[in-house]
């Protein structure tokens, strides 16, 4: 047993409630289990309960043993001075205390305790309730996902805005700065973001209308135009670089840029170009975002091209067959999975506008879905994931949830447990 269990237990009353006695055999009523209490305190506030013809209002404080009360050192503790009920698991002995006990283990159905045992101690399955999926009623995720997604895109506007702090609400800066670091994927994020930082956007955009001088700053910053070149175009953007270097009294980052583990069309070179491309080819970029209704208006906004000399090239001084470096398909919708969307939410949540938190929700469900291996292991279950709505949903509840064995907190576990209380 566990405090939170006993917690659920008794939230959702999950116990035998007819002829409730005290452990001191008094008769009790549950009127008002309470309100679970996050903060510093009893369990629960505000219940009432009625003992023999006494009804009694105030909190409720749950334990596993009756003794922890005393090894809590609630007894002269003044958030605990109110309360009306000391329910615990296991009443190892009877404490003077100036209001009653009721031990829930007698009342507990033992089905319970063992589904929630079996959903703890998985260790084989995909999730822990890989068992049920099949069974799982649709219009109980249905409910669920869209709070996974908001619950989502609400942890990623908490790191936007302390982002945003530290650029003096500059919401085009944040933005360049996250759009970036995307740009980079995972394996250079960190180096892209520290790009981003050490090139402001105030700076890059006096050289918009050069796409050389851009690019030059961008390969430049990441350390990329340090060695001796043999073709022309590393050699001309390593001198308009060194230039601007001294002009703006520049030092690259000191970041290693990773190559290995990635398609070359990934690699930081062709990324590199053609972020300096999507800056040349724009203009205040999350503003037009934020303004644009149309999805597909606002996926075409990022329909940009690598400068040619990167049509026959991955890296420098190593020719390659033909292929436009155009940003893909895929690498807008992460783009927009990623830093758009979460952008345009965070910017609606900090300036309370449903209307834009709303389209952010909207336009999730228009991107397509990922594809990985949370995604994959739950189209196994026989899932449905149509778009980046679904699949973002779906990873949430993998890593927060699946991953860190909270089925008491998830909408999907209480049904299971429910049903296992109610015989279905």
């Amino acid at each position: 047993m566990t405090e939170r269990l006993l917690q659920y237990i008794w939230q959702y009353q999950y116990f035998k409630r007819s002829g409730l006695l005290t452990t001191q055999g008094q008769p009790l009523e549950i009127l008002q289990v309470g309100r679970l209490n996050t903060n510093q305190g009893p369990d629960f506030l505000h219940g009432r309960i009625r003992v023999d013809d006494t009804e009694w209002a105030g909190h409720v404080e749950l334990h596993i043993r009756t003794t922890d009360w005393n090894l809590h050192g609630h007894t002269d503790d003044e958030h605990y001075q109110n309360i009306i009920l000391h329910v615990v698991w296991q009443n190892d002995k009877e404490l003077p205390l100036p209001f009653p006990c009721l031990e829930l283990q007698p009342l507990v159905s033992k089905l319970l305790l063992k589904q929630y045992e079996t959903l703890m101690l998985d260790r084989r399955n995909f999730i822990p309730c890989e068992q049920h999926w099949p069974g799982l009623d649709e219009t109980v995720f249905l409910k669920w996902k869209e709070r996974l997604l908001i619950e989502r895109l609400l942890h990623r506007t908490d790191r936007i805005l302390s982002l945003l702090e530290k650029n003096s609400r500059h919401w085009e800066e944040c933005f360049w700065i996250l759009l970036a670091r995307n740009f980079g994927i995972s394996l250079n994020a960190d180096a892209f973001e520290k790009i981003a930082i050490s090139l402001p956007l105030n700076l890059l955009t006096r050289h918009k209308n050069q796409l050389i001088q851009v690019e030059s700053l961008l390969l430049g910053q990441a350390g990329l135009l340090e060695k001796v070149f043999e073709e022309s175009y590393p050699v001309m953007l390593q001198k308009e670089y060194r230039f601007l270097q001294k002009k703006y009294g520049l030092r690259p980052i000191h970041e290693p840029i990773c190559f290995l583990r990635m398609r070359p069309a990934a690699f930081p070179t062709v990324r590199l170009a053609q972020l300096a491309a999507l800056i040349c080819n724009s203009h205040r970029l999350f503003t037009n975002m934020l303004e644009i209704n149309d999805f597909k208006e606002a996926m075409a906004m990022l329909s940009v091209r690598a400068n040619d000399y990167w049509h026959y090239h991955y890296m420098f001084d190593e020719t390659s067959a033909f292929s436009y470096k155009n940003l893909g398909r895929q690498m807008k919708a992460n783009l927009f999975i990623n830093s758009i969307i979460p952008m345009i939410y965070a910017y609606g949540h900090f300036n309370r506008s449903e209307k834009i938190t709303d389209k952010a929700l909207r336009w999730m469900e228009q991107v397509s879905a990922e594809g990985n291996t949370i995604t994959k292991g739950f189209e196994g279950l026989g899932a449905t994931i149509a778009s980046a709505f679904d699949s973002q949903a779906f990873i949430q509840l993998k890593q927060e949830y699946c991953d860190q064995k909270r089925c008491l907190h998830c909408v999907i576990g209480n049904s299971i447990l429910k049903n296992t209380v109610s015989g279905k």
